[in-house]
């Protein structure tokens, strides 16, 4: 059996990135010599164990067929035999589909390295279609790279767009959405994850309350970029900046809302929007199931 790092941890150790979290991926074992070796079972859908010392993730390497609609519509399959490239191209991205021996070498098949290198977050295969989750993924790694300068490949976001017009975001659980967006906030640039969103079409699926704010427009002598979609981007950017805070920063993108369904023959003007604003706050947390500490 061989088991090597992968994921997030290998990416960020070649961006110089702080770890605090490593996965790692065993090749040529099964279940019942994971748990004889002392390793306790943790996953539901696909046999993932955690070390008997470091308590760290190690899952048996796997493939994966789609057989459904939706992120959880897939089989899975894990064997002895499946190659640690089998398992590196069922992932998103190429930057999260390079692994890591015990002896320090990295296995790159997929020019993880190169797009490390060139700032992008281009996808592995053409699988990448047949999990909606991977377009709000893509939109959280936009985020927490734009500081690196990190862009979408081109092909990538039509990919992207296919997903969102295709209805399969619509599967995803208010629980994911708010997961995604969650870890967006934390990061350098959370208003990355909405102009993504947006560009992709995913944000008028999956959080439509801001997405209406884009073409909106407000008074120039206040908001010379007029543009309240803009405006709320602007703000969150700002946000981010001045306050660590998530519930500031969650704050900072929702603060507007009430202009979104302001009537167009109003516009600019937007009257009583902070009011009209908490109505459709309460049901956006609602509907996603936003902690109460937000």
């Amino acid at each position: 059996m061989q088991v090597y790092l992968v994921g997030g941890a290998v990416r960020d150790q070649l961006l110089n990135i702080d770890v605090y979290d490593k996965d790692w991926v065993v090749v040529g074992s099964s279940p019942n010599e994971m748990l004889a070796q002392g390793f306790s079972a943790v996953g539901k859908d696909f046999p993932v164990f955690l070390h008997p010392k470091t308590k760290q993730e190690h899952a048996l390497a796997r493939t994966e067929r789609k057989t459904g609609a939706g992120y959880k519509g897939f089989e899975c399959y894990f064997s002895a035999d499946v190659t640690l490239e089998e398992d590196l191209l069922r992932r998103d991205l190429t930057i999260n589909a390079i692994a890591q021996d015990k002896q320090g070498n990295y296995i790159d098949p997929y020019g993880g390295q190169k797009d490390l290198d060139q700032r992008i977050l281009r996808h592995v295969s053409d699988a990448f279609t047949e999990d909606p989750l991977r377009v709000l993924r893509v939109a959280r790694f936009a985020a927490k790279l734009k500081h690196l300068d990190f862009s979408i490949a081109p092909e990538t976001m039509a990919l992207m767009k296919t997903i969102s017009a295709s209805g399969e975001l619509e599967q995803l659980t208010a629980e994911r959405v708010w997961q995604e967006w969650h870890k967006s906030l934390s990061t350098n640039d959370p208003q990355e994850f909405l102009s993504v969103l947006q560009e992709c079409g995913a944000l008028n699926v999956v959080i439509p309350e801001i997405s209406r704010l884009f073409g909106v427009p407000q008074p120039e002598k206040w908001h010379p970029e007029i543009d309240t979609g803009i405006h709320t981007l602007m703000v969150a950017q700002q946000a981010a900046l001045l306050s660590p805070s998530l519930p500031v920063r969650f704050a900072s993108q929702v603060h507007d809302l009430g202009k979104g369904i302001t009537p167009e023959k109003e516009w600019p003007s937007h009257k009583m929007h902070c009011h009209t604003g908490i109505k459709l706050i309460k049901t956006l947390c609602n509907r996603v199931r936003v902690p109460n500490e937000f």
